[in-house]
């Protein structure tokens, strides 16, 4: 140019022209060379996926399994790097054809910076004990449970699912420290407390932080005794608008059945124990009726697609997720619709930055009526008759008690709930003078539920028998009684509950030389409002085809023996104000501090003790920073963590729990009127408050050979105070003989351990491993409740199935110097002379005939021993597999359902376990809940792999990313445990107990696609 453009004294007019008409020729030469180069971390890993685009231009592109990317710019060209997990970084193209760009894990991603409540912080510099999960790492499963995602990811957080589409996973953190109120741990969706996680599609996370420890999550108090999670969703960034899609199809089929015998073999043992089948039920069918309420396989589909961009003031994020889950059980299903915007906007001069974060999830539920009914039915009805008469009418047998087809009651009845949650936040936050910032944030919670059951004229004319039970789940509830009205039975209700939270906090960040010092004040105030709705029940339809949605046409005045049955649901209003303040001071970047306090009051708990204080302190140690680790040539990173702290829970527990309450006691004569009679149902307690978990935690960080291995090692202890629970007591001490009151202790102990490593990698091939054990030991410390009502049992016994010949047999107990869900009953002790099963009497003898209670022995505690989760990801090119174990190893399970079809005086009219085979048919004890019915329920399984193909895309094209995956879930599981399968509930009381209710499990195959635009 220089050359074409030089000034001459001849021509110079003709020379200006070409120039000026060269000029953009030249350019655009100059606009489309190729730019080249290498993305990595900042440990020189490389980073796959990252999008290269060019500023206010469309062309893009993404780096390939080696962090490699080329893309055509010209000078002047700003070359934009982004990924969800690193911070965005910009490179403007010079005369140079290479540009290798070293990504820092961005706050979203969370490698380097941790979420933690009301701010953030270097994980270097953390002081307690914080695990953060990347969406890569999550559970590729078809679910949309956050609990599932999770599973085996964390040390210390027990997760166990059934097949269940419509239940959710039980989560205990660090062992059950509570006992009436839930057990799961609290959550935090981009920063709005205790958010619906219905509300979150799995392709919309970002970041998943678990806080274990209470220097962690004394900074949430009276919600954070069970542990605090806290969810990160995808944010826009400025550039292109980039689009995307997830997608999958997955295929499900049964995995594991019930040992029950089938027709040839039930004939046999009954014939050979002297005895026939009744003709009235044997029809020369052989029916598995597990299989007979199963699909053949259910079909799975998830579809995401979302929009973000943005320029340097604004930025937006939306989302739309749509699920359609079919579950194994006919009739059980779930849909699921969720959208999902966020806008953000930075005004004067970026002082003061805006969002509004609004989501709405929709779900239809269709669960299998009565369930846990349909399971046990299943799982006893004879297989020597078959589901339909030659006319095609259902079979049954109703000379025998409680016997009902299985398949007839799914398919005469229904059981559906459509539920909405409406969450959404504004936020401000405000960078003022002198290190300060003002943060607020205002947010509201909406839930709506629509339940509607209806169970035709077939269970009114043949269901209501006198000895039609539910099934519980094991725990404190036992058995009762179900009837069906005439011609049809409906039930309707419909329901809604908010809560509004408003917080507002300011932070000073000041570094004064070797200095640094961090600290939050603020205050919180939550008001919650639920039972705002109406239940109502109706029967005597005039037809079944309207089923539940329309009560009017029913008449239950023309029942008598019908009860029109309008919930126990009530409304009421929860109040939640607190102040807290957190200050973090760090010394060189060595020795660092924090501590923090909440008060918090409750409207909960009584008018004596309604607030509580929730402090808690962390020190950390950065031993790597010292002199004398500076040349080390193995030790990279190594930091001493110790903490304590308090934190509260008010979960579980309404506005009436504290207070005197009445209820109707039907009618009394007076004056010639009948007039309703009002008692006392439950004393007041003005003296009722919190529960307190104390939390002690000793941990280490480290790093070796440069990061190539790296870990955390936890040991902690924690301790539950002034647990709440419903007492029965005297009437002439409370009113009513019933009141809620604070009694008992409970204590976990545990170590944790984390190890990842890359043990190969090369220019094509990565190893990458990461292990994750956890043990924890449970134990009652006190059982003792308020001195005042004089209550003062040390012990207390449930989880009764009362199962054939079982009634008022328990499984657990309660006891102080035991676990939660100890298992106590009978020790088996094999056949006397006769056949029949004997058992140790609490002196020692054997005797056929147990006493209840009395010759119960402790025998076991559900809770294992230790978790593991191992995760491995292997690399080539482009080509991904990742395969991730996870096993629990130590805990017992009760396999009630074996016990029950071990009935064996029945077996001419219910089917029995093939395990029972050798036992005589006149042994009516040989199904007695009893040791012989507790099982190792150690396992491991090869829970998820995944094999993934990143095809190479072409630079400048429409599509930046295209990547197809294969994935199968439960794809083998290796255990002694003669259940469907040993991944029983952790959750609650009843933890560990097989009952008769486990919703089969599944393996599925999932076919996979992920697309960027």
């Amino acid at each position: 140019m220089k050359l074409l453009c030089k000034k001459r004294p001849e021509g110079r007019l003709l020379m200006i022209m070409i120039c000026f008409l060269l000029t953009p020729v030249l350019l655009r030469a100059q606009e489309y060379r190729t730019i080249s180069g290498k993305v990595t971390d900042s440990a020189g890993n490389p980073l796959p996926g990252i999008t290269v685009s060019i500023q206010k231009k469309a062309a893009a592109t993404s780096t390939d399994a080696n962090g490699n990317y080329s893309i055509k710019a010209g000078n002047g060209d700003i070359l934009v790097f982004s990924s969800v997990s690193f911070t965005e970084q910009q490179v403007k193209v010079g005369p140079a054809a290479n540009y290798n760009i070293v990504m820092q894990a961005s706050v979203s991603a969370l490698g380097d910076v941790v979420v933690v409540g009301y701010g953030q912080t270097s994980r270097k510099n953390l002081s307690s004990s914080v695990v953060t999960v990347k969406p890569e790492d999550l559970n590729r499963a078809v679910t949309s449970d956050i609990g599932q995602l999770l599973q085996g990811k964390v040390p210390g957080l027990n997760i166990t699912a059934s097949g269940d589409p419509n239940a959710s996973a039980a989560v205990v953190m660090r062992g059950a420290s509570t006992i009436n109120s839930p057990q799961g741990p609290f959550y935090v969706i981009d920063g709005i407390p205790g958010a619906d996680i219905a509300t979150i599609a799995p392709s919309d996370i970002a970041s998943i932080d678990v806080l274990k420890d209470a220097a962690a999550t004394a900074i949430y108090g009276n919600k954070a005794s069970n542990g605090v999670i806290i969810i990160t969703t995808k944010k826009g960034k400025s550039g292109r608008t980039q689009t995307s899609y997830d997608g999958y199809v997955g295929l499900e089929k049964v995995t594991g059945s019930l040992d029950v015998m089938d027709t040839t073999q039930i004939r046999n043992y009954v014939t050979s124990n002297g005895n026939t089948i009744l003709p009235t039920d044997d029809l020369d069918a052989n029916t598995d009726w597990m299989r007979a309420i199963e699909r053949p396989q259910a079909i799975s589909h998830n579809h995401n697609l979302s929009f973000s961009g943005g320029n340097e003031k604004s930025t937006y994020s939306a989302s739309l997720n749509y699920l359609d889950k079919e579950g194994i059980l006919l009739k059980s299903n779930l849909r699921r619709m969720i959208a999902r915007l966020s806008l953000e906007h930075r005004a004067l001069k970026d002082k003061l930055k805006l969002g509004l974060n609004v989501t709405n999830s929709g779900s239809k539920a269709i669960n299998t009526p009565l369930r846990n009914v349909v399971l046990k039915q299943a799982a006893k009805y004879m297989p020597v008759s078959p589901v339909y008469e030659d006319d095609g009418t259902y079979f049954e047998n109703f000379n025998t008690t409680g016997y009902f087809n299985p398949v007839s009651l799914i398919n005469n009845a229904t059981d559906e709930t459509k539920y909405n949650t409406l969450l959404g936040n504004f936020t401000a936050e405000a960078t003022l003078p002198w290190g300060f910032k003002y943060n607020l944030n205002a947010a509201f919670q909406r839930n709506t539920s629509l339940h509607g059951e209806y169970y035709n004229s077939y269970y009114s004319d043949y269901y209501n028998t006198g000895s039609f039970y539910n099934n519980p789940d094991p725990g404190f509830t036992t058995k009762s009684l179900l009837s069906f009205g005439e011609n049809g039975s409906a039930y309707r209700s419909s329901y809604q509950s908010n809560s509004t939270t408003i917080e507002s906090y300011l932070t000073w960040d000041k570094k004064i030389k070797l200095h640094s010092i961090n600290a939050v004040l603020g205050y919180s105030w939550q008001e919650n409002n639920s039972g705002d709705g109406l239940q109502a029940s109706n029967t005597n339809f005039v037809s079944d085809y309207t089923s539940y949605y329309n009560l009017a046409l029913g008449n239950y005045a023309a029942v008598s023996s019908y009860t029109v049955d309008f919930g126990s649901t009530v409304y009421q209003t929860t109040r939640f104000i607190s102040d807290f303040f957190r200050l973090n001071y760090s010394y060189n970047n060595k020795y660092l501090m924090q501590a923090s306090v909440r008060r918090d009051g409750s409207s909960v708990f009584g008018e004596n003790n309604q607030w509580g204080y929730f402090p808690s302190v962390g020190l950390a140690w950065r031993i790597d920073q010292e002199g004398f680790m500076k040349n080390s040539a193995v030790i990279s990173d190594l930091k001493l963590r110790l903490s304590y702290g308090q934190t509260g829970n008010a979960f579980g527990f309404g506005a009436y729990t504290a207070k005197q309450l009445f209820s109707s006691y039907g009618t009394y004569y007076n004056d010639g009127v009948y007039e309703t009679a009002i008692g006392v149902t439950q004393g007041s307690n003005p003296d009722l408050k919190w529960e307190v978990t104390s939390t002690s935690n000793i941990g280490l960080d480290f790093g070796l050979f440069k990061g190539k291995v790296s870990g955390t090692l936890d040991l902690y202890e924690k301790i539950t105070t002034n647990m709440i629970f419903d007492y029965t007591v005297s009437s002439t001490i409370v009113p009513g003989g019933y009141v809620w009151g604070n009694g008992g202790k409970v204590r976990n102990r545990g170590i944790e351990l984390s190890l990842s490593a890359t043990p190969v990698k090369t220019k094509n091939f990565a190893w990458n491993t990461t292990v994750n054990l956890a043990s924890n030991q449970n134990l009652i410390l006190d059982m003792n409740g308020p001195a005042k009502y004089g209550v003062n049992s040390d012990s207390i016994r449930y989880t009764q199935p009362d199962g054939p010949g079982q009634t008022n047999s328990t499984l657990q107990i309660l006891k102080v110097g035991h676990a939660i869900g100890e298992f106590f009953t009978l020790k088996y002790a094999g056949k006397d002379a006769d056949g029949n099963s004997q058992f140790l009497t609490h002196d020692g003898t054997l005797t056929t005939s147990p006493t209840i209670g009395t010759d119960y022995f402790y025998v076991g505690s559900p809770h294992p021993k230790l978790l593991l989760g191992w995760n491995n990801t292997l690399s080539y090119k482009n080509f991904d597999l990742n395969f991730f174990f996870r096993g629990a190893f130590g805990g017992k399970i009760f396999n009630v359902t074996r016990a029950d079809l071990s009935y064996t005086p029945n077996a001419t009219t219910n089917n029995i376990s093939v395990h029972a085979a050798n036992d005589l048919m006149t042994d009516a004890e040989n199904n007695a809940y009893s040791t012989r019915y507790i099982e190792n329920g150690s396992y491991i399984r090869l829970d998820n792999a995944t094999f993934s193909y990143r095809l190479p895309v072409k630079d400048g094209g429409y599509i930046t990313n295209l990547r197809f995956y294969l994935t199968s879930n439960n794809v083998f599981v290796i255990t002694k445990y003669s259940g469907i399968d040993p991944e029983i509930n952790q959750g609650g009381v009843g933890l560990g107990v097989d009952g008769s209710n486990f919703y089969p499990k599944t393996r599925t195959i999932v076919l996979g696609v992920n697309v960027g635009f």
